[in-house]
């Protein structure tokens, strides 16, 4: 292993499927990913976390609870991924840790947004410099706070012609728009796994649908999906994200339970993918140039080829891969993106795009935690 300034980003996302991190060093703008590491999420926590996220009633202790738990978790993530790779806390230049998002709420007389996984304790715990807290800043300056992703894509991939779109389907679904102009663009479409996953644990008592065959199982419910569509938020303008607050169980069974008749589980799960596929594939024909246009999918949804292929249809004119098709790892895309933001905060290097968060100025995103 090189002596070069190595970083560990952490990221746990929406869907809860565990604890993504990887090693990278970066040098002239470029990232060199060293290694990938993923660290299982107890399902206790995972539940009383989505208890929370959902709007349950909750306590300030839980609260705390989870934030201690959480940083637990991480810590313990960071020592076993050191341990497999025989490298010692001193080698480790900073770990970016996003936390775990329990609540974001950008716009409003009072916006604001909380992740939880106390860096104090993830710095102590791995003996190393923990750089976290990266949205509030930018929420500060006037910004969504969200999406952070795109600056880091624009490091990754060039553009020489047409339109390059990097969507992230994670818990939601997020893209990037690249030009060759270097003009940045990204923002939150609107869900990526979140629905089909709770759909399925409830109905199945499945973490997720693989390869979408609950929903290959069924079809597509007409009216169900215009209801969807309806949804005021797809309607928005960006800079604009959202989260679980908004596209939860519950926003979905008040839909349903205005439909005239019940639904079948499987035709609700194929008529979820369809609207996941459609909200998505709505916002990438906006920057359809027809020359040469490309989108490059990473996150969970990219391992779902029922999601994948109805993607491909519905952007017939794109040239649609994965990530991993460029180098970079659809599944550690997000785990390399808070790597690098604490790289840059370490150096004191902005980090945010104005034009993609709202914020009214650049600035380096994160807070540091020392761990003596």
């Amino acid at each position: 292993m090189d002596k070069k300034e190595l970083y560990i980003g952490i990221m746990s996302g929406t869907s809860l499927d565990g604890v993504d991190l990887a090693l990278a060093h970066f040098e002239h703008g470029k990232t060199h990913c060293l290694e990938t590491f993923e660290f299982p999420l107890p399902k206790d926590l995972k539940q009383r976390t989505l208890n929370v996220c959902q709007g349950q009633s909750t306590t300030l202790q839980e609260l705390g609870t989870l934030d201690h738990q959480f940083a637990v978790l991480y810590a313990d993530a960071v020592k076993a991924f050191l341990s497999s790779l025989e490298l010692d806390s001193t080698e480790i230049t900073a770990i970016g840790c996003h936390g775990q998002t329990v609540y974001h709420q950008p716009t409003g007389d009072t916006p604001f947004t909380t992740q939880i996984g106390d860096a104090n304790l993830i710095a102590v715990r791995t003996s190393i410099t923990t750089v976290a807290d990266f949205r509030r800043k930018d929420m500060a300056l006037g910004g969504q706070g969200a999406p952070l992703v795109p600056a880091y894509h624009q490091t990754l991939f060039t553009v020489t012609s047409g339109c390059k779109l990097i969507l992230n389907i994670g818990g939601i679904s997020n893209i990037s728009v690249l030009r060759p102009t270097g003009e940045v663009l990204g923002y939150d479409t609107g869900p990526g796994n979140m629905l089909m996953d709770a759909w399925v644990q409830k109905h199945l008592n499945k973490q997720f649908d693989h390869d979408g065959l609950f929903a290959r199982s069924g079809k597509i419910h007409p009216h169900l999906l215009s209801q969807l569509m309806q949804d005021p938020y797809l309607f928005e303008l960006p800079p604009k994200s959202t989260g679980r607050e908004h596209y939860n169980l519950a926003w979905l069974e008040n839909i349903l339970n205005e439909m005239a008749e019940p639904l079948l589980a499987e035709d609700v799960q194929a008529t979820l993918l369809e609207f996941t596929a459609l909200s998505i594939a709505q916002q990438c024909q906006l920057y359809n140039t027809q020359n040469s246009d490309q989108l490059l999918v990473c996150g969970g949804g990219a391992r779902n080829s029922a999601l994948m292929q109805r993607l491909q249809v519905l952007l017939a004119d794109w040239s649609l891969d994965t990530t991993d098709s460029q180098g970079i790892s659809s599944d550690y895309m997000e785990a390399l993106a808070f790597a690098w933001l604490a790289y840059r905060r370490i150096h004191h290097l902005p980090s945010n795009l104005p034009k993609v968060t709202g914020a009214r100025q650049a600035t380096s995103l994160g807070v540091v935690y020392n761990p003596e």
